[in-house]
């Protein structure tokens, strides 16, 4: 029986949590022998090595494996785990990511019902610990990872794409596109320069490729609230401007210029919605909104980072 698919989880610093990941992989409903773990450690300094390594030891019967890569950025991490897997399909999980019951399952079913489909993305639900700030409101709890598109099982429209930390495509397609682009690397020790998913799953969709959302596939995404400082909303936010500058870039002057107007656009809509709350007395999830597009618009504003290749 071969493998149907490999989940790629990169890792850094999360040796927290990155063992509740694996495990909820390891119960999962399906044959051990259909799926693997390809575990990528992106120079954690804590002990994530030595956790993942000791659960490898105590899970003979589970296809799972280990690999350091030196290149910072999980543009580079999760290109190295696809090319260390073997499975048709690649699935990529974060490290303090929670797969539910069915998973792997309800990914394989949907491929097999789907021939047409290239890549799919799932539900994320996050799990704030020990609960959600009265601060967050739908309109930033996306850089929490905060994901749900659609009631039902459709193909992403609009421009819409799936996020990194619950998605799948066929692997020959992974390939096809040369995999993520490691000048958008994400995290890159203090720095973030996002967009890598946006980037890689409009790659797909420019060469025929068509990308599927499925309710059913569903992961918990843990939230330390403690962590979601001012300092922490403004490296997500600001690294997604710095990835679209970079994307941008790419494609020209004119092309920069209309993302700019497009965000002053998007910061004047954050202010009516921050409006809006301050109208319902919900006050405090009415700057949350406007910072948000302040800190793209920082990002985006930057010199242009390139990321090492």
């Amino acid at each position: 029986m071969g493998i149907a698919i490999s989940v790629v989880i990169c890792s850094y610093n999360r040796e927290a949590y990155i063992i509740e990941a694996i495990d909820s992989l390891y119960k999962q409903d399906i044959d051990k022998q259909r799926y693997e773990v390809i575990v990528v450690d992106n120079n954690s300094k804590d002990n994530t090595a030595a956790k993942v390594r000791e659960y490898i030891d105590a899970h003979p019967d589970m296809q799972i494996a280990y690999y350091l890569e030196t290149r910072q950025g999980a543009s580079f991490a999760r290109n190295t785990g696809a090319e260390k897997s073997s499975g048709q399909l690649i699935c990529c999980m974060d490290d303090d990511a929670v797969a539910m019951p069915g998973y792997l399952q309800n990914i394989i079913t949907f491929f097999e019902q789907h021939p047409d489909a290239t890549g799919l993305g799932g539900r994320i639900i996050p799990r704030y610990i020990p609960s959600e700030p009265k601060w967050m409101s739908h309109y930033v709890s996306s850089l929490v990872g905060n994901f749900d598109y659609s009631p039902e099982a459709k193909p992403f429209e609009n421009g819409r794409y799936p996020l990194e930390s619950n998605m799948i495509v066929r692997r020959d397609d992974f390939f096809a596109v040369g995999g993520f682009n490691t000048s958008l690397p994400g995290v890159k020790g203090t720095l973030r320069v996002g967009g890598e998913g946006k980037e890689f799953f409009y790659k797909l969709i420019e060469r025929g490729g068509v990308i599927y959302y499925d309710p059913a596939v569903i992961v918990h995404h843990v939230v330390e609230v403690k962590k979601l400082t001012s300092e922490y909303m403004y490296r997500v936010a600001s690294g997604i401007g710095r990835g679209e500058k970079v994307r941008m870039h790419a494609k020209g002057a004119a092309a920069v210029h209309k993302k700019s107007l497009e965000y002053l656009f998007k910061l004047g809509a954050s202010v009516v919605i921050g409006g809006y709350y301050l109208l319902q007395g919900k006050p405090a999830k009415t700057w949350p909104v406007i910072q948000f597009r302040i800190d793209v618009l920082k990002g985006y504003w930057e010199p242009v980072h390139v990321g090492e290749n």
